[in-house]
């Protein structure tokens, strides 16, 4: 991904290295009840709904404090900034276009734990939107994660995640999370999932939708990016997970998608560029 002449946004919030205490997830459910809270939060649900399902909680603290790399000798947080300022030129001209104003999301980097306004997350939940302060929460180790544990490397599977993040934020600000929220209260838990679905593989059709127009209008893209991205939607959908944690699928818990699907959205967004096509609600067929 050519990204290293690319704008740096402003709107970077690092907090890594800060001390955080606050209210954590406790295992006194059993060890399945947790592999299924982080399988749930990887990739964007908002953590208040984890937080406020019943599990028993418990405080923690995330250690000492420890300063983040001097400016300038950070190159993985250098990449964050500058894929944030292109979906920041992305999706103010999508909405200029469309008579809109953008309203750009801030970005805070973390180590080990965070307080949000959607609740205390730890850095093994995974990179989160909370919708409650339009904040994208994300603890850089979780790209290791990636390419470790999930065999996904490459830059532009990195890009993907910021950009499937800021993807919930463009659905906050369009009244989409606020209507799936207000239906998922009136619905079963697992109608409430099915609805959970379609809302993260419309983030990921967002987030090709992002690809699309920022490689015609900045040209980012190299070869191999499109391959790399993926190959971490593959890596991080419901069905795979699931397997590696459990040994087995239990399709009527997905909350993301399978690999098929979220590929399958991405490629919709990223061959498309348009916003309509990413309409994963009105879908027939996932």
């Amino acid at each position: 991904m050519k990204w290293q002449t690319g704008r740096r946004s402003e709107n970077v919030e690092d907090r890594r290295g800060m001390r955080s205490a606050g209210v954590g997830i406790k295992t006194g459910g059993g060890l399945g009840m947790v592999v299924m809270v982080l399988l749930a939060l990887y990739f964007g649900v908002d953590p208040s709904v984890i937080l406020q399902s019943g599990l028993q909680q418990e405080t923690v603290d995330s250690g000492p404090a420890q300063a983040p790399p001097a400016p300038g000798e950070d190159p993985l947080a250098e990449f964050v900034a500058v894929v944030l300022g292109d979906t920041e030129d992305t999706w103010n001209s999508l909405f200029q276009a469309a008579g809109e104003r953008y309203e750009e999301p801030r970005l805070v980097l973390f180590s080990d734990a965070v307080q949000s306004a959607c609740g205390y997350a730890q850095a093994a939940m995974g990179p989160f939107y909370c919708p409650s302060d339009r904040k994208v929460y994300i603890d850089l180790s979780f790209y290791r994660d990636l390419r470790e544990r999930h065999a996904a490397p490459g830059d532009f599977a990195q890009a993907y995640v910021i950009a499937h993040e800021v993807g919930h934020h463009v659905q906050n600000l369009l009244g989409i999370a606020d209507r799936v929220q207000r239906q998922r209260a009136q619905v079963d838990r697992e109608a409430g999932n099915r609805l959970q679905v379609r809302m993260e593989l419309q983030a990921d059709c967002f987030a090709g939708l992002w690809a699309h127009h920022a490689d015609r209008a900045r040209g980012i893209l190299e070869q191999g990016d499109v391959e790399e991205a993926l190959n971490a939607a593959t890596a991080i959908g419901d069905d795979r997970l699931q397997r590696e944690a459990q040994g087995y699928v239990v399709p009527e818990s997905f909350t993301h998608g399978s690999s098929a699907q979220r590929v399958r959205w991405f490629k919709r967004g990223l061959d498309s560029g348009d916003f309509e096509a990413c309409n994963t609600f009105e879908a027939r067929e996932l």
